[in-house]
């Protein structure tokens, strides 16, 4: 009886592993329109609304943010400036470097190590590993973020943030350009 159990528990716990570890391969996207290139959508100001949703779909923060990029040579760094429904306020700098025409290396002030991005199409994909603070104690997510670029300007960002392969919350953002 319990090594049915848990030979069950075993191939769920395997299953879910699985699932957490597929992704989309960007590769498919080569080639769609509008091409996005962050450094050129970014350059400037650009203007953000978001949502973040746990597990369930029930929404725990909206947020704001306001974007200062900058491009110098193959660099492009952003500024953002985030204010939450609840007043707080956050910032976050990225800085990210050319690495090939659709690679990129960033950094963040607050992201775990550089991380690798690819953009394909009009799709942009990273994933990063990024501490949060929840109910007082930090607990460290890997984030798997997609942006689309839509055909009016607008840029669609999806983002599951994920635990040990599990996605507790996901985070959907949209951009839009500055005059």
């Amino acid at each position: 009886m319990y090594r049915k159990w848990l030979s069950r528990l075993a191939l769920l716990g395997a299953a879910l592993l699985l699932a957490g570890c597929t992704s989309v391969d960007i590769g498919r996207y080569a080639g769609t329109q509008p091409r996005l290139d962050i450094a050129d959508y970014f350059e400037g100001q650009t203007r953000a609304w978001g949502m973040v949703q746990d597990y369930s779909g029930e929404v725990q923060r909206r947020f704001t943010v306001e974007i200062e990029g900058r491009v110098e040579g193959d660099t492009l760094t952003l500024d953002e400036h985030f204010v939450y429904d609840d007043g707080e306020t956050d910032r976050r700098v990225w800085t990210f470097e050319r690495d090939g025409e659709d690679r990129w290396l960033g950094t963040a002030n607050d992201v775990e190590g550089p991380v690798t991005a690819r953009q394909a199409g009009h799709v942009f994909n990273m994933t990063y590993r990024l501490p949060v603070e929840v109910s007082g104690r930090e607990i460290t997510f890997t984030l798997d973020d997609w942006m689309y670029l839509q055909p009016d300007g607008r840029l669609i960002n999806r983002t599951a943030m994920k635990k040990f392969g599990v996605t507790l919350a996901e985070i959907t953002i949209v951009f839009t350009r500055g005059e």
